[in-house]
């Protein structure tokens, strides 16, 4: 049986993070907290449309498998 380790994702804990998830959406927030399935809770999430227009959506959870890109936008 293969055993789950935990991401290293504490580096990235209270930081603005732009997520590129599956279907071509894009959000950026700030990371409060994650699993050992990389799912992220992240607050302050704002949608970025491909319009350009912002939408903002508060706290929301992602799941890891939905995610294609995780990028740090500010000093780690």
């Amino acid at each position: 049986m293969n055993e789950v380790h935990p991401p290293k994702l504490k580096k990235f804990m209270d930081n603005k993070l732009s997520l590129k998830l599956n279907g071509g959406n894009h959000v950026q927030g700030i990371l409060q907290a994650f699993d050992p399935f990389m799912s992220l809770v992240i607050d302050e999430c704002v949608e970025m449309a491909t319009s350009g227009q912002q939408n903002n959506t508060g706290m929301v959870v992602i799941r890891g498998n939905s995610m294609t890109v995780l990028e740090a936008l500010g000093q780690v």
